[in-house]
Formats: C-alpha cells, sequence, structure tokens
C-alpha cells in the first residue's frame, strides 16, 4: 500500500435508543457486532462498531447511541447517506427482508447502479448498491443472510452540501481523489488506491436546508491511511491547507486525526493498526464491554449507568 489515502475508514452516525440500534443493524441488517466500546467524551454512553467478521477497514459503521437526543435533520453540511456495497441481484432479497421489518424502501439509480433506499429506526438514510465494479469482500453472514446477499461494506458516501468547490479541493489536492462523473447536481469522486468503499459523492445545492445533527444523521466520516507514519504525513497536508486539524489521538483500535473540511463536515483521517483484535480474540469480538483504558478504573460505575442491552 502507498502513502495514500485508502479509501474510507469508518463512518460514525447518531443514534437514539441502544437496543433497538444494535438489533436492526445486527438482526434485520446482519453485521456483525465488531466492538462494544465507550464513547471516550461521554463513558455513559455506548459506542457501538458494526462490520464484517474482522472489522476490516471500509465496513465500518460505529454509532454513538444517546438514548434522550432529539432528532436530528438531514440536511447541507452533513453526511446524508451511507452507501453499502451488495452482490449483485440480492437487491430483490434485501426488498423482501424490509418488507418483512416493516421498512420502507424506494428503488433507484444512481450512475448506471440499481439501488434501495431506507431509513433505520432513527432516520439515517441507508443505501444498498449493486456495485458496477468487482467487489470481492467477504461478508458477515447469519442464519438468515448469507454470502449471496450479505452486506459486503461501504460503496461510498454522499456528502450535501451548499458550495462543492473548496470540499472538492479537499478531496483532491489533500486526499487524492478524482473526479469520475458528474450528472446534474451530482459528483462522483473515487481514488484508485483500492478498489472498495473508494467513492465520495457530493451533492451541490444551495436550496436544501442546513442540516442539524443529532439522532439519525452522520456525525462524522473517517478516511483510511496504513499506519501512524501515513497520518502524520496527510497531518502536515491539512496544516499546509490552511485547515485546523487536531493532535494525533489513541482511539485504542486506531490512531486518528480530525478536522472540519471547509463545507462544515467532520473529517477523520484514522489507522489500520492496530485494529479489533488487540483487546479480544476474533471469535469474541462484540461480546464483551471494552473500556478505554482512562475509564478502565471506573467500570462498575460505568456499567451500572449503560442501558441494559437485551
Amino acid at each position: 500500500m502507498e502513502n495514500r489515502i485508502l479509501g474510507l475508514h469508518h463512518i460514525t452516525a447518531i443514534a437514539g435508543n441502544a437496543n433497538r440500534n444494535l438489533a436492526f443493524y445486527t438482526q434485520v441488517l446482519g453485521l456483525r457486532l465488531v466492538k462494544k466500546t465507550v464513547n471516550f467524551d461521554d463513558p455513559t454512553t455506548y459506542h457501538f462498531y458494526f462490520g464484517n467478521e474482522e472489522g476490516t477497514p471500509g465496513t465500518i459503521l460505529t454509532f454513538f447511541p444517546w438514548e434522550r437526543i432529539s432528532k436530528g435533520t438531514n440536511g447541507s453540511g452533513l453526511a446524508t447517506h451511507i452507501g453499502y456495497s451488495v452482490p449483485k441481484g440480492s437487491l430483490e432479497f434485501w426488498k423482501n427482508r424490509l418488507q418483512e421489518f416493516h421498512v420502507d424502501f424506494e428503488e433507484g439509480e444512481i450512475f448506471g447502479e440499481k439501488l434501495i433506499s431506507f431509513q433505520d429506526p432513527d432516520g439515517l438514510q441507508l443505501q444498498f448498491i449493486e456495485s458496477s465494479t468487482a467487489d470481492d469482500r467477504k461478508p458477515w453472514v447469519t442464519d438468515d443472510i448469507k454470502d449471496e446477499n450479505g452486506l459486503k461494506g461501504f460503496h461510498n458516501i454522499t456528502l450535501t452540501l451548499k458550495n462543492a468547490a473548496p470540499t472538492i479541493k479537499v478531496l483532491t489536492d489533500i486526499f487524492g481523489y478524482d473526479l469520475q462523473k458528474k450528472e446534474g447536481d451530482r459528483y462522483r469522486f473515487a481514488t484508485n488506491a483500492i478498489e472498495t468503499a473508494n467513492i465520495v459523492d457530493i451533492i451541490e445545492n444551495d436550496e436544501i436546508q442546513s442540516g442539524k445533527n443529532a439522532a439519525g444523521t452522520n456525525h462524522h466520516v473517517a478516511f483510511r491511511v496504513k499506519d501512524e507514519e501515513v497520518l502524520m504525513e496527510f497531518r502536515e497536508k491539512v496544516v499546509a491547507a490552511g485547515l485546523n486539524i487536531t493532535t494525533k489521538i489513541d482511539r485504542d483500535y486506531f490512531y486518528s486525526l480530525y478536522f472540519r473540511e471547509p463545507g462544515g463536515i467532520l473529517f477523520e483521517i484514522a489507522t489500520d493498526n492496530p485494529g479489533f483484535t488487540v483487546d479480544e480474540p476474533l471469535d469474541e469480538l462484540g461480546t464483551n464491554l471494552k473500556l478505554p483504558k482512562q475509564h478502565e478504573p471506573l467500570r462498575s460505575r460505568i456499567e451500572e449507568v449503560l442501558p441494559k442491552l437485551s
């Protein structure tokens, strides 16, 4: 792997009820709960990581489920749509499954790729897309959802902006993405550094209302790099572009930098190392409550106040 942005690392969103969130993503969509931990800044709130067997970068959707949070509003200045890659021919399966669980959906097509679009219980906008490019990632399988239908990982993330130009400059000049296509108010950018989870779509529309970041919206989008050395190279690039960026932060399973791109969306750059098996074996991922080191002395108190998971 080169010293480049390697597509998407993870996407983090905000939810309400923790049990409802957990049930939807594991039981309805068939993702693996890869890590059950807490918010670094608010350890009375869970941080769930959902993905494939190993929690491979490019498959991980994470949530902060704040129990009493208000409902957010999707709109300008947010990452508004999360696109998952699904196997060719599997959309019929997913339409039937969503109907079974009383989830409304719409059928559509973007840049020639068939998709269904729907919302999770909090209103987060999801899209299942039959990718036009090969995707050999192995999905997590369950009793109900097998290889031929399982979610392979991210296909794309869609950013909605009033003015796309400054954000495009970050994607192209700093992150190394190239414009692939444009239709109407939608741009598609991709990096050839990796073959999957490598697409960023931008919708530019100055008439769309500004979004409100709360339940049912995306908190931030994390882009992937190989290791800490590359991470810090990108920090220098962001600083040179005149943007404010954090120092390196240890998130236990990866190292991170955070900055707001000019359109207001929170971007993260995150490393592959050390990964999710650093504190529990592969076959036990997601089964134990793992706490950041600084919160471990408060374990009994934290366990007492966290919502009980059924």
